[in-house]
């Protein structure tokens, strides 16, 4: 099994254990439970910690090297974000985490493995739609924009590293189901388009290129209305 699949594993079994959460809480709920305040009365934050799986697409190369490749290792981490309701429907939402990747050679650069180790720090600002007639069960879409800032880099195989900092752009879907007027359970999954450019030395020759990483977030989590 791959490291890819582990965490595809893990992030379908945080799902199921929130989604069984979130029905068993609804059928023990009584039926006087308070209704959700009407907008007027809500305070427009929000706010949700998740566990998130960063997938990265294992493609890029290295200029002037015919059928070079490069892949990426994935992480799970946790991450904090926070959205501001302009209306019910209406969201921004700021998503805050950091991460890292190692970067292995691949196709005709192979030979070289583990070329080096990057953190990321992805900064992700997205405007969503909620839609509010479905009860507690609150689905939501969104795009966005992302600027990643690679910092704490280091080489491996090469004797240094530099990775570009990059904007892309960002796809947002997900759900939050509320068991009360402030708690609910989250899953959300946000694909990033990043493709930062990056500068290595290998060997004593300096090289530039392209990555492809272009990441699936995918996260589980508890929500919390202000």
């Amino acid at each position: 099994m791959t490291s890819k699949d582990i965490i595809r594993v893990i992030i379908a079994t945080a799902i199921l254990g929130i989604v069984s959460t979130a029905h068993a809480a609804d059928l023990t709920t009584p039926p006087s439970r308070a209704p959700i305040p009407a907008a007027a009365n809500r305070n427009p934050w929000q706010m949700r910690l998740r566990a998130l799986g960063v997938i990265t697409t294992d493609s890029g190369r290295v200029d002037g090297l015919p059928g070079s490749d490069l892949s990426f290792s994935d992480t799970v981490v946790p991450e904090f974000d926070i959205s501001y309701f302009f209306t019910e429907n209406i969201a921004a939402e700021l998503i805050l985490g950091t991460t890292y990747a190692k970067v292995h050679g691949g196709g005709s650069i192979s030979a070289l493995g583990e070329i080096g180790k990057t953190w990321l720090l992805p900064p992700t600002l997205t405007l969503q739609y909620h839609f509010t007639d479905l009860g507690a069960f609150r689905p939501y879409v969104g795009a966005g924009l992302n600027y990643t800032l690679f910092y704490n880099q280091s080489g491996k195989s090469a004797r240094s590293l530099d990775v570009k900092n990059s904007f892309g752009v960002a796809l947002q879907a997900g759900f939050d189901y509320m068991i009360d007027d402030h708690w609910g359970v989250n899953v959300d999954a946000k694909k990033i388009f990043l493709r930062p450019d990056f500068d290595a030395n290998v060997g004593g020759a300096n090289v530039s290129g392209k990555a492809r990483l272009d990441p699936w977030l995918l996260g589980a989590g508890v929500t919390y209305r202000f």
